[in-house]
């Protein structure tokens, strides 16, 4: 069945549960290391520095393009207006029945299902 040892729980002192469980799915991999002979350290030790972007760069780019939505709702109002009642129109205007809203829940529910097992698999 499962060989692996119980999972750590969160409430591990000392220690973040993710963190252990990565440790522990790391460790089955670290017996085959295969040894460079310091090859890789030596390569990482030459690349320069990462440069590193200022830290009031994404606030201002978060600024800019809101006062780049703001002055382009500002300098077409009669086509944000129209665009937004032409959608509201056609949103509220489909007929609702009980069927549709059954086939909605049972394509969202296989879409969660196709998702976890996806994301759940063990390769």
């Amino acid at each position: 069945m499962n060989d692996r040892p119980p999972s750590p729980s969160p409430t591990d002192a000392g220690d973040d549960w993710l963190d252990a469980l990565l440790r522990e799915d790391g460790s089955e991999h670290r017996a085959a290391y295969l040894d460079d002979g310091g090859f890789t350290a030596r390569v990482m030790d030459a690349l320069p520095a990462p440069v590193a972007l200022p830290a009031w760069r994404k606030p201002v780019q978060a600024v800019l393009w809101a006062i780049a939505g703001i002055g382009i709702a500002a300098a077409l109002p009669g086509v944000v207006t129209d665009v937004s009642r032409e959608v509201l129109r056609v949103v509220l205007g489909q007929p609702v029945s009980f069927a549709g809203i059954a086939t909605g829940v049972v394509v969202l529910g296989v879409a969660t299902w196709a998702a976890a097992a996806l994301a759940l698999r063990e390769d």
